[in-house]
């Protein structure tokens, strides 16, 4: 009797301690991009490394592609329930998401000292109103690949340094018959080629607003639309750059079928890596080119980790924000996005094996262009892309359907 008692009183102790720790244990909800910068195995296992640190917090990870991410943000923060605990957000969001109450303030959690830590760009991806809405977690910037064998073949010593030269090198290298089609772009109907277009707008001094008037119709914002449509139209850009994404690009340079492409910084080693490409020892790296009094140009096409406001686990939440952002974490996996720290940049460890990157980086980074910062991002860069995509397609003249960009942008403030 003695020893039933015992073991039911044992069992009932440990059954309680099971029923404690089950409530204890909590999970967050993180929604992630499947696409570019860090690949999905990599974010599993920053995730895992969390959840060693941190007894009592799983995560389960979502992966969406880039184009359904905003969407899915929106669609979670409407319907019923808490929905996402973190979500990854682009640099355009901010004011959307803010205003409408989507993501939670985490300016107090910040540490001051941090902020002078990070670079000034990175903070943009995550700010609106003079408030962080996130952590940057994603820094990044387009660059120029080029193929140093196709370069040394034609004659080139040195890469292009403005946009006007990258035309002159690219008909050198086609009337050559290096390549059918030196340049390769990701002009699909989609946000890559705003930031394409933004990259060279800015070498051009284009100005996408004006007295808080759209600008896309004149000077640098014109001049960038009507260089995108003469590349092609010299046959220097590969036609089929009107349907690619980033991917698309990656694997045409990769495969050797392009001397130049303007893509993100996560490429460089995947087109150094045998088993993804086909030009390993010959690919070559820097800034997007400049043109006359601009020495470089950048798109700021970074990516921050913020807090839903329907959140239930925000101290949770925030944990798992510090750990992913973290140096530790980011220097561990700066051969697909460098870190947003800068004394990073200084660890050997980042900067080993990819030492071209880092200086392009170093370069292209304070140099980053916005894209218009507004509430109604989304649907100002739906009208950027039918504009520009009739541009690229030939239905519309560059003038034409800049003008009409702006009028169209005009009714959304």
């Amino acid at each position: 009797m003695r020893n039933g008692k015992v073991v039911l009183v044992a069992t009932l102790i440990v059954g309680s301690m099971l029923s404690l720790t089950a409530r204890a244990e909590k999970t967050l909800s993180a929604l992630f991009m499947s696409q570019a910068a860090y690949s999905e195995d990599d974010v599993r296992a920053m995730a895992a490394d969390f959840e060693k640190a941190n007894a009592g917090i799983k995560v389960k990870l979502e992966f969406v592609p880039y184009d359904a991410l905003h969407d899915k943000i929106v669609a979670a923060h409407g319907a019923g329930g808490a929905g996402y605990d973190v979500v990854l957000f682009d640099v355009v969001w901010p004011a959307e998401f803010a205003s409408k109450g989507f993501l939670q303030d985490v300016t107090k959690r910040i540490a001051p000292a941090d902020v002078a830590k990070v670079f000034p760009g990175a903070w943009t991806t995550v700010s609106y109103k003079s408030k962080y809405w996130g952590m940057p977690w994603i820094l990044d910037t387009k660059f120029l690949f080029y193929n140093t064998e196709m370069l040394k073949k034609a004659g080139i010593a040195a890469p292009p340094k403005t946009w006007g030269e990258l035309e002159k090198q690219a008909k050198i290298i086609k009337d050559k018959g290096i390549v059918k089609y030196p340049l390769v772009w990701s002009w699909a109907q989609k946000e890559a080629m705003v930031c394409d277009y933004t990259t060279i707008s800015a070498a051009y001094g284009g100005q996408f607003f004006a007295d808080g008037k759209p600008n896309f119709h004149v000077g640098g914002s014109l001049e960038a639309a009507k260089y995108m449509k003469a590349s092609l139209d010299a046959g220097l850009t590969n036609p089929n750059s009107r349907e690619y994404e980033e991917e698309d690009v990656r694997k045409v340079f990769s495969n050797g079928d392009a001397a130049f492409a303007l893509n993100w910084g996560y490429m460089y080693n995947m087109a150094k890596d045998p088993k993804e490409s086909k030009v390993v020892g010959k690919v070559g790296i820097i800034s997007a080119p400049g043109a006359d009094k601009v020495a470089a140009s950048a798109v700021n096409g970074s990516m921050g980790l913020g807090i839903t406001a329907k959140s239930a686990n925000p101290e949770e939440a925030w944990k798992f924000i510090q750990h992913m952002s973290s140096p530790a974490t980011q220097e561990k996996y700066a051969k697909l996005s460098l870190p947003i720290w800068k004394a990073s940049f200084s660890v050997p460890a980042v900067s080993q094996g990819q030492e071209d990157y880092v200086a392009a980086a170093a370069k292209s980074l304070p140099l980053m262009s916005a894209r218009p910062e507004t509430p109604s991002y989304q649907e100002l860069s739906s009208i950027l892309q039918k504009q520009l995509h009739s541009v690229l397609l030939g239905v519309s003249k560059p003038e034409v359907a800049m003008k009409a960009a702006s009028d169209a942008a005009a009714k959304l403030h």
